[in-house]
């Protein structure tokens, strides 16, 4: 998915999982709302039904005394006063329950209980009265208590009906509310979904195209490839042909010329014996081109999984075995540090090796000692980056260091020396093929390192060889 479409999807998904969550939480604010706007609805219905009953109840006992106060009739007093004075403690006790939490309310009812507890003496008293001057006195008491009995009520049934106003205000307003927030947030949902599937769907159909595309290559890959293995085929059997075909006409002319030279030689005049001299000479430089193309085209063929570890010291005493008479001949001194064991194909940093002496040696200055200096430390990749490129910033690296104090070249040819056939100095002055630098830069970037040069014309050369510490098997 390409990062641009990940991007908006992303954003799209944390827009409308914000919007999701605000509408959750608007819509848990304001069922809790309602929640509490209808139990204190029903809170105030209950308040308001109990003091009516409180209110019935008192004026119903206080019309059965006035009545058995006229008549004498006993069956005004069923149920009893002390009944109805139960029945009102009990709505009494159930107001004060669910005005628990009302200040105000708890602070009328207890004014109402003094009231009421006034009230019971009053009735009761009007019960046992014979005499007239009594039963006035009693009548008036008890209206004027009655009076203030039922302006407790009301302002009690006005505060209640004042909370109920306002409560039913907030129900209404969070009941109209709810829905536009619903809706709202559904509807933008919605369209981000819609965006996120068109965006995805955008992307699947390139997704699509871009598998087409991937097949189309990876089709044309494995024919590069086949064509590949069918060139290293061709390769292979040209290695073979240089190695065994090219070699026995080199080595029957070798033979002939050997052959005329020894049996003719004193009757050829000085001009045939310089040209069979000649002769002989090209065929030795052909074998030695034939065989440094065959060591050039096995430097290629290096596998990181059939590596081993080398010791890089035991590498240098044999190479300084091969060359021990060139080294004896020129007088060449060799300082040497410590060197690692390293993974990698034993007969490839052979020939790195001897390549980079046989070289040193060659190219000695003819007017002092040969003096070759190897030196090796561990560098960083990331500190090569900038010199470089093609090395892992994560990687560590063995720099091996080959400096020698010979003949030098100049620094503007220290990438040309590196390239096949490419020499700075003539057959003449020097022999050789222009393949050695060569096949080292081969070996060296098959072992997933790197080589460069470095010179000063007339002082001598320095060539530094990068090596990874681990070798990757995927490389």
């Amino acid at each position: 998915m390409h990062s641009a479409v990940h991007k908006k999807i992303k954003l799209g998904f944390y827009i409308a999982f914000t919007i999701m969550v605000g509408a959750a939480i608007s819509s848990y604010l304001i069922a809790i709302n309602l929640t509490n706007n209808a139990i204190r609805l029903n809170r105030s219905i209950e308040i308001s039904k109990r003091l009516e009953v409180i209110h019935a109840e008192l004026k119903e006992a206080q019309a059965a005394i006035a009545c058995f106060s006229i008549t004498r009739d006993s069956n005004f007093l069923h149920p009893s006063l002390q009944e109805r004075i139960t029945g009102i403690e009990n709505q009494y006790r159930q107001l004060h329950h669910l005005t628990a939490k009302d200040t105000a309310q708890q602070h009328h009812l207890d004014t109402l209980k003094d009231l009421l507890y006034t009230k019971y003496t009053q009735l009761l008293l009007n019960t046992r009265t014979d005499t007239l001057k009594g039963k006035s006195q009693v009548n008036y008491l008890i209206n004027k208590d009655s009076g203030r009995i039922e302006s407790k009520i009301r302002d009690m049934e006005y505060r209640e009906n004042q909370q109920l106003a306002e409560k039913s205000a907030l129900f209404n307003f969070f009941s109209s509310l709810w829905l536009p927030v619903i809706f709202v947030t559904s509807l933008l949902a919605i369209i981000i979904c819609v965006y996120a599937f068109v965006l995805l769907n955008k992307e699947y159909r390139l997704q699509l195209h871009i598998d087409d595309r991937l097949k189309q290559y990876q089709h044309e890959l494995q024919q590069h490839i086949t064509l590949l293995a069918t060139s290293n085929q061709e390769l292979e059997q040209f290695a073979y042909v240089a190695s065994h075909d090219l070699q026995e006409p080199l080595r029957k002319i070798a033979t002939f010329s050997d052959r005329l030279q020894g049996k003719y030689g004193p009757l050829l005049p000085t001009d045939g014996l310089e040209l069979l001299g000649r002769m002989h000479s090209a065929v030795s430089r052909m074998r030695i081109l034939i065989n440094d193309l065959l060591a050039f085209s096995r430097a290629g063929r290096l596998s990181p999984a059939n590596f081993s570890q080398v010791d890089f010291n035991q590498i240098l005493q044999e190479v300084k075995s091969d060359l021990e008479l060139a080294i004896q001949e020129k007088n060449v001194s060799i300082h040497c540090d410590h060197l690692p064991t390293l993974s990698g194909q034993a007969t490839a940093l052979h020939q790195l090796f001897f390549n980079l002496l046989s070289n040193a040696i060659k190219f000695a200055a003819p007017n002092r000692p040969l003096a070759v200096n190897i030196t090796c430390k561990i560098v960083r990749g990331r500190d090569l980056q900038n010199l470089m490129k093609n090395l892992s910033p994560q990687e560590d690296y063995y720099s091996i260091s080959v400096e020698d104090n010979g003949i030098g070249f100049e620094q503007e040819y220290a990438e040309r020396i590196f390239l096949l056939f490419q020499r700075l100095h003539g057959v003449s002055e020097y022999a050789g093929t222009g393949i050695g630098l060569a096949i080292c830069k081969k070996i060296v970037e098959g072992h997933q390192g790197a080589i460069q040069a470095f010179g000063t014309l007339g002082e001598g050369a320095r060539f530094e060889i990068l090596l990874p510490l681990k070798q990757s098997v995927y490389a």
